[in-house]
């Protein structure tokens, strides 16, 4: 993992989800993913948007031609972890939203966080949405 990221975890954690700098007001997650090789967890800082109780992402990776790891990650496995502010739950991913509801929330997270647009063009690949549920036990869901 990187140290940026690295930083951006800790400032999360040490101040209830909320983080300066560039990603002031910006609403962040921690996703925690099981690696599909490694069988260890890895966990990362990510914008979100929530639709009625769940919590959707994209798999942008600021645009790359090939989407994050994570993403593979989720589709292993779709079972994982998320902190949003000062609260841990085990979630499901529904990988991925398509059509018009994938289209909706794409929209809705340039709305809440305008760069996804640039990402959106700087890449031929259609951008991964990911919806993420609360489930009551991970292992088990």
């Amino acid at each position: 993992m990187s140290s940026f990221n690295e930083d951006v975890i800790a400032e999360f954690r040490a101040n209830e989800g909320r983080v300066g700098g560039p990603f002031d007001g910006v609403p962040l997650l921690l996703l925690t993913t099981t690696g599909r090789r490694s069988g260890l967890p890895r966990t990362l800082p990510l914008g979100t948007i929530t639709d009625g109780d769940s919590f959707v992402i994209a798999a942008s990776d600021s645009g790359a031609d090939k989407p994050p790891l994570w993403l593979a990650n989720l589709e292993a496995d779709p079972r994982a972890t998320i902190e949003v502010g000062t609260r841990t739950m085990s979630v499901r991913a529904r990988i991925e939203a398509s059509g018009p509801e994938r289209d909706r929330l794409y929209a809705a997270l340039v709305k809440a966080m305008p760069p996804f647009a640039d990402y959106e063009a700087k890449t031929t690949r259609l951008i991964s949405v990911v919806v993420l549920t609360e489930t009551a036990d991970a292992e088990n869901a």
